[in-house]
């Protein structure tokens, strides 16, 4: 294996140490993006290859879901070795030319970092569990049962059940906040936390320009391994896990969340600042303190630059009075932090099938993801309008959506392979038989098809990203004023002198709406609605927007 960094220089880049700050972020699905050897898997040399779609996009950054070696059981984000490619999706060479040619074409490359545990078969874990006082036997959170040889405590797994499971080598219980193959981390152990940051150290110096921080806030476990209370009726909330599933019912208050992290997050910053223009986005994933955890892990120049909670990504509908108390939330929390905004990832149902939106809702929805204050994230296959796949029950992979069949549905319906091209068998991905089928009605979406129609969405999402590339106002302007009335949301982005006047009807039917005094035109002259006549009010038609400013 080839260990050494990758010293290329790259100058399509601009030294910008904030280019993050507005960006908009691409993320790539590694299994389901382009296979290039024929065995129906996506790989780095496949992602290569379609580089030049996503700089058409105009986007600032790829994010790569995870490619590191692994068994495989949660698909990549089980960990056997994290300085390494499974050789499913190729070499370290091969994502040296991966990185290589992003960084020709202009984008940045940020990698999915899984560091709150483990796979039980990387080395670590390994040695762990072979007796209670082997160098690493304090590496993973271990715990003796209680008298009656049941679990530490009532902590629960998101993929169902107990969050404990039993070792019989060491006669001790383990923690897995997800599979029992996926074993947690002991973050309080200082020599867990060195060699993590060495992991962050190998992939710096091979280039990369940032990272995805897998469930941020589950590193650290309370010490004394309390009991998590209940949650009550005010506090249930189903963004997280489905109500089906019974981690919901706890407030997961000592099983992650604790202070702690903070200081972790401070080291890993300081190893990143010691390189040039990186950037780091951390997943929040709790349903009671999403936010409010997302502005504290934000605030200030010692933890990460981005983080995102999953308000944008549950299966609530998205209307204007839902903008306006997700906004109302993190201003309370505090107005310092940094939020990465995204409708869809691999692990939700696609927003357009999730909202049941049609073409105008999802040129309306992407175009207020590029005008709110933040930075976004788009998932492939979101540009093209790809629906959620339908898939039977045996062809299914996602672990977690198996365990739920059938009342909750399955991460696969969001991890089918691309469609490049309408005519190829599979869409293009690849003339093997693809991991996960590729439905027959994403095929009449297929980038190639978009390509050649200047009215496909693919376009609009290229107009709207290179409006916001553009304009220093949203990308890092303040967000003011913003209200929800009848259905339709109102706000104003101000940068300097200007002020941008956003208003979105998010809603099936059309709205009349007034402007303030004055003259106005559009930000950018193909997108929005207009009022020909220089009136104050506008006329929206259903998902209906304008962006404007004074004339």
């Amino acid at each position: 294996m080839n260990t050494q960094p990758n010293n290329l220089t790259f100058s399509a880049l601009d030294n910008n140490p904030e280019w993050w700050r507005g960006g908009v972020i691409y993320q790539i699905y590694p299994r389901s993006f382009q296979d290039s050897t024929g065995d129906g898997i996506g790989d780095l040399r496949g992602i290569t290859q379609r580089l030049e779609h996503v700089a058409s996009l105009g986007v600032d950054a790829v994010w790569i879901s995870p490619f590191f070696t692994s068994p495989m059981k949660d698909y990549g984000y089980d960990v056997s070795d994290y300085c390494d490619v499974d050789p499913m999706f190729g070499t370290l060479e091969d994502f040296d030319g991966l990185v290589a040619r992003a960084h020709e074409l202009g984008l940045r490359v940020m990698i999915d970092l899984v560091l709150s545990h483990t796979s039980d078969q990387h080395p670590w874990f390994k040695e762990s569990r072979q007796s209670r006082d082997n160098p690493k036997s304090d590496w993973f959170v271990w715990a003796d049962a209680k008298p009656d040889g049941t679990p530490p405590n009532n902590w629960l797994s998101i993929f169902g059940g107990s969050a404990w499971q039993w070792d019989t080598r060491r006669m001790q219980y383990y923690l897995h906040n997800f599979l029992t193959s996926q074993p947690d981390l002991n973050f309080h152990n200082p020599d867990v936390q060195d060699a993590l940051l060495d992991v962050e150290r190998f992939w710096l110096d091979r280039g990369v320009d940032g990272f995805r921080l897998d469930t941020i806030n589950f590193y650290f476990a309370d010490k004394e391994l309390r009991d998590n209370p209940a949650v009550t009726k005010e506090e249930e909330d189903f963004s997280i896990a489905s109500e089906v599933n019974p981690y919901v019912r706890q407030n997961h208050i000592y099983s992650k969340n604790q202070p702690e992290n903070l200081e972790f997050l401070k080291r890993f910053r300081k190893v990143s600042d010691e390189y040039s223009n990186i950037a780091t986005v951390g997943e929040v994933g709790d349903a009671q303190r999403g936010l409010e955890i997302a502005v504290e892990y934000t605030t200030g120049d010692e933890l990460v630059q981005m983080c995102y909670a999953f308000e944008f990504l549950s299966g609530t509908d998205l209307s204007a009075d839902r903008v306006v108390g997700t906004f109302e939330r993190l201003n309370r929390a505090g107005t310092d932090g940094w939020q990465c905004w995204a409708y869809s990832n691999h692990d939700v149902v696609r927003h357009g099938s999730r909202w049941a939106l049609d073409g105008a809702g999802q040129r309306c929805y992407s175009t207020l993801m590029m005008a709110l204050r933040g930075s976004a994230c788009i998932y492939q296959g979101e540009e093209l309008g790809l629906p959620e796949a339908k898939l039977a029950y045996e062809d299914l992979r996602d672990p977690y959506g198996i365990e739920f069949y059938p009342e909750m549905p399955s991460r696969d319906g969001c991890r089918t392979p691309m469609v490049w091209d309408g005519n190829e068998p599979n869409g293009g991905f690849s003339n093997g038989k693809p991991w996960l089928p590729v439905p027959q009605e994403h095929l009449a979406l297929a980038a190639q098809k978009q390509d050649d129609d200047s009215d496909a969405l693919v376009h609009h999402y290229r107009r709207i990203i290179a409006m916001r590339t553009e304009s220093e106002l949203l990308r890092k302007g303040t967000q003011e004023n913003l209200r929800a009335e009848d259905g339709v949301l109102y706000f104003e982005r101000q940068h300097g002198n200007v002020t941008v006047q956003c208003v979105f009807n998010l809603q099936e039917s059309a709205s009349d709406v007034e402007l303030p005094e004055g003259q106005w035109k559009l930000l950018d002259d193909e997108i929005g609605a207009v009022n020909p006549e220089g009136k104050q009010s506008v006329s929206l038609p259903a998902w209906g927007y304008t962006l404007m400013v004074p004339a």
